[in-house]
């Protein structure tokens, strides 16, 4: 988002210079670079109440004051009789009209208005688009301008289920899929809400009647369109990260202010319609807990004062502001203390924990080496879920907001690593993942869990080729030790499953603590020398497999061919190996299956480079005498 100094600074009580008002923007966490007189701002999502010139200045006001340079139409607005009906509240809660007609339309801008284009290089499209656009930069909440006389017949906001073309106001076509929160008018998309307007009722420069549509739409309802239709959007990055759904009139109002700071009114209405108004939220006041969380002694007037100037209102609780959706708790609110005192003035205190020793540790580690020396990779997943269930322990800050509750099982984690490793067509899966485990009925409960999960041949040599992991496997793996079975082995339906595999899945989860004291004592913890790899990137381009059979008459030249086909590595040649072998006693010949798998990480390999490789390990093998391919 770019912002211009000039514009910002117009907003503010006091005027800072470029140099003092970066580095408060810093302080605030507003990363940004400058360019001449333009701050180019990189905003974290969950602060979209910033996206624009007076959101800035209300995050500034703190230190700078507000200047209240924002003017706004004061005249009395007739009602506004339309015919609109919402058939998705729960996408759309709150949504206002503002229908208003000029005698004739400008040729010319206001300096403040003019030099929204000059200087931040924007391009002018048509008077009212111009306006709305300048609305969205300053106040931050976008508004979509309808040509009045396109809208003749009940207009009507949904969310549903297309499959049409879709004209946009930028005259691009665009085929709408599965659900879509879309404006209609007999059963015609004029609008894919909160992204872009259509092409059949859009603004042109003769346009003196607009119909002004300003909404708060939820922002799940409008997140990933403009990425799926592939349209660039301002409204959608705003909508996406939540406007303000109090600002309604006030936007609308100023939008009639600057429309009358260029062009007569002629007439001018307004309505808005209040599905389900969002409740307000206050936090219980508990300055010591924001002291505490922050390790500071700031005086109960002085945080009361940060509060205010950042605009909580400020009685017996704080209550949080309608365009601040990112504030839930007091950790939120310390967080907003910590931005005005500035990280870098608080103390650094060391801190003093007691020494923790795991008691879980050398079971830990010899379960580690008794699965790595039976095949198993190990696997580290994230511990939050979208998932919310009973014993669940729900995060009041999470680093995802999609994943906001601890997982209480490791299975379904275990299972999307399966699924990435099939996709990228692996045929034998063994995984296992080691983690704490958090639950909540009326305690907080903590257990380390160990989670198995296989599918696919049992191992890519001669031996194990042609068989598959399944119960057994793991039955005799696991229990092998025990006088009764403690390993509850299940198998996992893919009925659910995103995927095309027919392999049976096989899943144990167990607590540590549930493994008997007899299982770890059977098993020894090999200790090998640490050799750091380089980090190699998983290929995404597909792999291609190819099987030989080769026939030898001369025992004596097996080892020399098996070494030379082991020769045969290349950067193409991801993986190789024995898959058959049969010693014929009696003839005294030997039938050796190979397989050799090619991938790249660059592209998709052709058959052309894939049989030249082949041609290039198989030429000098069948040079030797008494070995042959048959069939080549």
């Amino acid at each position: 988002m770019k912002i211009a100094y000039q514009d910002l600074i117009n907003h503010l009580g006091e005027k800072p210079s470029k140099e003092i008002l970066s580095e408060k923007l810093f302080q605030l966490g507003h990363e940004h670079e400058i360019h001449d007189d333009i701050f180019d701002m990189e905003l974290t999502p969950n602060r979209g109440d910033c996206l624009s010139l007076f959101g800035l200045a209300r995050d500034l006001n703190v230190f700078f004051g507000n200047s209240g340079v924002i003017d706004y139409f004061k005249d009395d607005i007739d009602n506004l009789e339309i015919d609109f009906e919402n058939l998705s509240p729960s996408d759309c809660p709150k949504i206002s009209f503002l229908e208003i007609e000029i005698e004739e339309v400008t040729d010319s801008y206001k300096p403040y208005l003019e030099n929204y284009f000059n200087t931040l290089g924007n391009k002018k499209t048509n008077f009212f688009t111009d306006i709305s656009n300048y609305i969205s930069y300053e106040l931050g909440q976008p508004t979509h301008c309808f040509d009045r006389k396109t809208i003749t017949n009940k207009l009507i906001f949904e969310n549903k289920e297309c499959n049409t073309t879709f004209k946009t106001l930028l005259e691009s076509e665009i085929v709408l899929k599965d659900n879509n929160c879309v404006f209609t008018i007999d059963g015609e998309i004029i609008s894919l809400a909160g992204v872009m307007g259509g092409a059949s009722t859009a603004c042109s420069c003769e346009t003196k009647k607009v119909l002004v549509e300003c909404a708060y739409f939820n922002p799940e309802s409008i997140i990933g369109k403009s990425v799926k239709y592939n349209l660039v959007s301002d409204a959608a990055h705003k909508f996406e990260r939540g406007v303000d759904i109090s600002s309604h009139e006030l936007v609308l109002r100023r939008f009639a202010k600057v429309v009358k700071d260029h062009a007569k009114i002629k007439s001018i209405k307004l309505n808005s319609f209040i599905e389900d108004e969002i409740p307000s939220l206050s936090i219980p006041l508990n300055i010591n807990k924001i002291n505490q969380v922050l390790g500071t002694s700031v005086e109960s007037n002085k945080c009361l004062g940060y509060l205010k100037d950042l605009g909580f209102d400020v009685l017996n609780e704080i209550k949080v502001p309608s365009h601040r959706h990112d504030i839930k708790t007091n950790n939120d609110l310390a967080e907003e203390i910590a931005r005005v005192v500035g990280y870098n003035n608080i103390k650094s205190a060391p801190i003093n924990l007691k020494k923790f020793t795991d008691q879980n540790e050398d079971k830990v580690a010899k379960l580690e080496s008794f699965l790595a020396q039976n095949g198993f990779c190990e696997v580290i997943n994230f511990p939050f879920t979208s998932k919310k269930e009973k014993k669940s322990i729900n995060i009041d800050n999470p680093l995802d907001s999609n994943r906001n509750n601890f997982r209480i099982s490791l299975k379904d984690s275990l299972i999307d690593n399966l699924l990435y490793n099939e996709r990228r067509q692996k045929d034998s899966i063994k995984l296992f993942e080691i983690s704490d485990i958090y639950t909540k009925e009326t305690l907080i409960e903590q257990q380390k869990k160990l989670g198995i999960i296989v599918s696919g041949r049992l191992g890519n040599n001669y031996n194990d080729f042609s068989k598959k992991l399944d119960n057994k496997y793991l039955d005799k793996l696991l229990n092998k030790y025990l006088s009764e079975d403690i390993f509850e082995i299940i198998e996992i339906s893919r009925n659910s499953l995103d995927t095309k595999k027919k392999d049976r899945i096989y899943y144990v989860e167990i607590s540590l603590e549930n493994i008997p004291t007899s299982f770890f004592s059977s098993l020894t913890t090999k200790q090998k020398a640490i050799n750091f790899v380089t980090y190699k990137t998983v290929s995404e381009y597909p792999s291609s497999i190819r099987d030989f059979s080769f026939s030898i008459d001369d025992l004596h030249k097996v080892d020399t061919v098996i070494t030379m086909l082991e020769k045969g590595s290349d950067d193409i040649i991801k993986n190789s190996f024995i898959f058959d072998f049969y010693k014929n006693d009696k003839t005294k010949t030997v039938k050796l299956g190979y397989r050799f798998v090619f991938q790249s990480h660059l592209k998709t390999l052709s058959e052309i480079e894939i049989n030249n490789k082949v041609q290039e390990i198989l030429r000098p093998i069948l040079e030797l005498d008494g070995v042959s391919i048959p069939g080549m």
